[in-house]
């Protein structure tokens, strides 16, 4: 008899991520909005850099799935695979961001 267990799942989380294919899929699918470097410069486009990977994946898949909506990023999250969701939340999140508090 062999145990199965949802934690044997495989998860963007466990699949190892891959830094240069996230900034290729960043550059070709995500600058134009949010900037290779997740600092957006449009009003709706939110920063992504140094937002947790797992969040960024949450929201990926939830565009992807209809769960969320967004006209833009349906179209855009429907062609990301899950490597590519990983991916793109692991070069964003990888992403360090700095914060100076005014005096």
């Amino acid at each position: 008899m062999t145990l199965f267990t949802l934690s044997a799942l495989p998860t963007a989380e466990s699949r190892a991520a891959d830094l240069a294919a996230g900034k290729a899929r960043a550059e070709a699918l995500c600058q134009i909005c949010h900037g290779l470097d997740g600092q957006s410069t449009l009003v709706d486009a939110p920063h992504l850099s140094g937002q947790p990977e797992q969040y960024l994946v949450i929201q990926l898949e939830a565009y992807r799935s209809g769960q969320r909506q967004h006209p833009q990023m349906t179209i855009i999250s429907r062609m990301l695979s899950d490597d590519d969701i990983a991916n793109v939340a692991h070069w964003y999140s990888s992403i360090r961001v700095t914060v100076e508090m005014p005096e």
